[in-house]
């Protein structure tokens, strides 16, 4: 894995076009994840828990004004109620009874206490015995009423509001009085529903908020601002009822965002009902959350500015790297061609050049001689021998001149190619070490091997750099063998394998790394490396199978044509 990392990084084909845009597009998505995301989790975070804070902090006054005002009232009613228990108790049936009695008792119960408007005695037949007050209600039967029948049961009774026989909405409160020769009778008063009213305007609450009275069967029992009037059907969706205050929230008629305070009575039916505007009571955090969008939306432009602006420099540099590293590499695949060559040059040089120009020289100079002589016997002969020279020594020129430019730098060609002919004329190069050190040279090359489109001094410099190290790998009297074959996608294989020392595991897994050799001061460890970018980049791939002490094999293949002419030809 880590060789495949290596070789990617160092020596691999051309990389797409859009290689860099790819590279550009996936670095800004992972930047931007790893610093939104958070952002925005500690945004969202933030808002919901901020969001909930606040509304408990605004709910909770509310809450407690609920709380008061149920109070208020209930201790109104209990005030109420211990004056109309007290008169049962002082007086007996036989005197509140009597019609002027009655009537003084209303008198002294509007001077002490607010909201009276008649008191009645009930007897327990329900027929009302006695009446004070500003309607004519004597002999009107209460037995089949819920006031008198819950009365009778559970000895006070708290009304809701409602017409009656007044026609005017009002409540009732009654108590049961039981006397010691057992007989019982009602007293029975009613109550001015305009305290409710007064009551509720003396919450002070906030502007656009509303208050009022409902029974729990959703009656209204005071005036409502927004949700209709006395004795009319409130359609608001309630909390949970239960003996302490609730709230949820809700949508109203209007489509009004609303928050619904409910707060219940243990002594009455009846419910206290607080309704805000979400708009009113969540004013503070809307304009919290308009600040935190705004920050947020600065803070996304800010970091995919300095994203952008910073992807843009950082592949550009990498892009830059790239090229400057073709570059060396280019020169260091140069050098290690020249470098190949260079001994094969100087020796070629040295033992061809010099004679070459020698018999070239003598052999024009007889050529001329034996021109301008007389005619002699095999005269002819002789001239055909002289030019068979001199051709020779045009062909050995010819030879030389394709070693010259085999060292020198050209750019790339792709032209039809004889993997066949090129490793004989690279073992021709090579000719000296194999004569000199006595290495067998194995050809099995196939007839019917294909032409390929491919570059001709490229892969000169493959075999040249292969066949270089199976030299270094076998001892004197060696094995070399090379053979050639087609493959099935219409490309050729070339195995070069060698009877040498071998290469250990722990070193095979390395042998295409640059700067990578085992010839320690001997070699610059770019040889393989070089090769494997060169057949990577006409599209090929190659591969080593190696035992100690038996040899190597080194096997690679070409395709027909390269997959990207283009590319190989930038």
């Amino acid at each position: 894995m880590f060789k495949k990392i290596i070789n990617i990084i160092f020596f691999f084909k051309k990389k797409p076009r859009n290689h860099y845009a790819i590279l550009k597009r996936n670095i800004i998505i992972i930047m931007m994840l790893i610093t939104i995301l958070p952002l925005a989790a500690m945004i969202i975070i933030n808002f919901f828990q901020y969001r909930s804070h606040l509304k408990s902090q605004i709910i909770a006054p509310l809450y407690a004004m609920a709380e008061k005002t149920r109070h208020s009232f209930e201790l109104f009613w209990e005030q109420r109620l211990a004056i109309i228990r007290f008169i049962s108790t002082a007086y007996s049936f036989e005197v509140l009874s009597n019609e002027q009695n009655i009537k003084k008792i209303l008198i002294s119960l509007k001077k002490e206490g607010e909201g009276f408007i008649d008191i009645s005695l009930i007897n327990n037949q329900g027929e009302l015995v006695s009446y004070a007050g500003p309607y004519s209600l004597l002999g009107k039967n209460y037995s089949e009423q819920v006031s008198f029948q819950e009365t009778q049961i559970k000895g006070q009774y708290i009304s809701n509001v409602f017409l009656g026989y007044r026609k005017y909405p009002h409540i009732v409160i009654a108590v049961q009085h039981l006397a010691d020769n057992g007989k019982n009778w009602i007293l029975r008063a009613t109550i001015d529903t305009n305290f409710f009213d007064n009551l509720i305007s003396s919450m002070g609450l906030p502007r656009q908020t509303d208050a009022f009275l409902m029974s729990k069967d959703k009656i209204l029992q005071t005036n409502s601002l927004y949700y209709g009037n006395t004795l009319e059907k409130c359609l608001l969706q309630l909390p949970k009822v239960n003996f302490r205050s609730n709230s949820i929230e809700g949508t109203d008629n209007e489509n009004r965002d609303i928050i619904i305070i409910s707060s219940a009575f243990s002594m009455a039916d009846y419910i206290l009902v607080i309704v805000q505007p979400q708009s009113v009571a969540l004013k503070s955090w809307y304009a919290l959350k308009t600040d935190m969008l705004i920050i947020f939306l600065m803070s996304i432009t800010i970091i995919i500015f300095a994203i952008l602006k910073m992807t843009t420099i950082m592949v550009k540099r990498i892009k830059t790297s790239d090229e400057q590293r073709e570059n060396v590499l280019s020169e260091l695949q140069h050098a290690q061609k020249l470098s190949s060559i260079g001994r094969l040059a100087a020796g070629v040089a040295h033992e061809i050049n010099n004679p070459l120009a020698i018999i070239n020289e003598k052999a024009g100079l007889m050529s001329d001689l034996i021109g301008f002589a007389k005619e002699f016997n095999k005269k002819s002969k002789f001239i055909d021998l002289t030019n068979s020279i001199l051709n020779s020594v045009v062909r050995c020129r010819k030879i030389t001149h394709r070693l010259l430019g085999f060292s020198k730098r050209i750019d790339i060609k792709i032209e039809s190619i004889n993997m066949n002919h090129i490793i004989n004329e690279v073992l021709d190069f090579l000719k000296k070490d194999i004569l000199y050190r006595k290495i067998d040279t194995n050809l099995i090359l196939s007839d019917s091997l294909v032409s390929i489109q491919s570059d001709h001094g490229q892969i000169q410099q493959i075999l040249v750099n292969l066949l270089t190290n199976a030299f270094a790998a076998v001892e004197d009297y060696g094995l070399i063998e090379i053979k050639t074959k087609n493959i099935k996608n219409r490309g050729i294989r070339v195995t070069i394998s060698d009877n040498g020392c071998g290469i250990p595991n722990n070193v095979i897994k390395n042998i295409f790394d640059p700067f990578f050799s085992t010839k320690k001061d001997k070699g610059t460890g770019l040889g393989l490396s070089i090769t494997y970018g060169i057949i990577k980049k006409l599209g090929g791939k190659i591969s080593v199978d190696s035992k100690i002490g038996k040899g190597s094999i080194f096997t690679f293949e070409l395709p027909e044509k390269p997959n990207d002419l283009e590319m190989i030809n930038e």
